[in-house]
């Protein structure tokens, strides 16, 4: 699951948390190898904050980390679950219901492994 994040994965996040001087995270003094966890963990306030954040983001936008959470490379692994019922109920509204049921699918697979 580790990576690097390339210059697309880095506007995003940056677009998601403007806020962000460093991407090292500053707990275990490692660079962030996803979108999800820093933003719901680092820079959301709540699952409010969390989901207000996500409507910035566009439709392809939101797709290409749908489908990197399918592909096994981005994470959800540390995402709280009330952030990650608002991301999968934004992927239903704005994505379809069969991307937020294969998310799910995803999620729980993490949380009850």
């Amino acid at each position: 699951m580790a990576r690097e994040l390339d210059e697309k994965d880095l506007a995003l996040l940056k677009k998601l948390a403007p806020e962000l001087e460093d991407i090292i995270c500053e707990h275990v003094q490692v660079p962030f190898r996803s979108i999800l966890p820093p933003l719901s963990n680092h820079f959301s306030k709540d699952a409010d904050d969390f989901e207000r954040r996500l409507r910035a983001l566009r439709d392809d936008e939101l797709r290409y980390l749908v489908d990197m959470i399918l592909d096994g490379l981005e994470s959800l692994s540390c995402v709280p679950p009330d952030h990650a019922e608002a991301f999968i109920s934004l992927v239903a509204e704005k994505i379809s219901y069969e991307a937020a049921d294969k998310v799910t699918t995803v999620y729980l697979e993490l949380v009850c492994s």
